[in-house]
């Protein structure tokens, strides 16, 4: 029996727990296709004690979402904008963990 690498069984975890929709993730639409997205609204709490407030009655929201590189395409840039379930937001960081990528976003919303 051959042992796996640990980057192989990371890739199996990837698909079978992280961003399997049966456990994780569910499908969000990104850019005009539906994809698995695990949101982290644990960390996007954190963040929003910290909430910018632009204007009166107008604050940024944030979203922490990680997808699969290959369902994504390339890693996106800082300061592109991208649609997530019809809503526009602007890409604030992002990051490549072994296949997955940490996208935070922010959009201005009205309270």
């Amino acid at each position: 029996m051959q042992r796996k690498s640990f980057k192989e069984i990371l890739n199996q975890d990837i698909e079978n727990v992280f961003l399997n929709t049966l456990e994780f993730a569910d499908i969000h639409n990104v850019d005009g296709k539906d994809m698995p997205v695990q949101v982290d609204d644990n960390e996007v709490i954190e963040r929003e004690k910290k909430a910018k407030s632009n204007m009166d009655g107008v604050y940024v929201k944030q979203k922490l979402i990680y997808v699969k590189a290959k369902d994504f395409g390339s890693l996106p840039a800082i300061g592109r904008q991208i649609m997530l379930d019809g809503k526009r937001y602007l890409i604030t960081d992002s990051t490549d963990e072994y296949g997955i990528y940490t996208i935070t976003l922010e959009g201005n919303r009205s309270k």
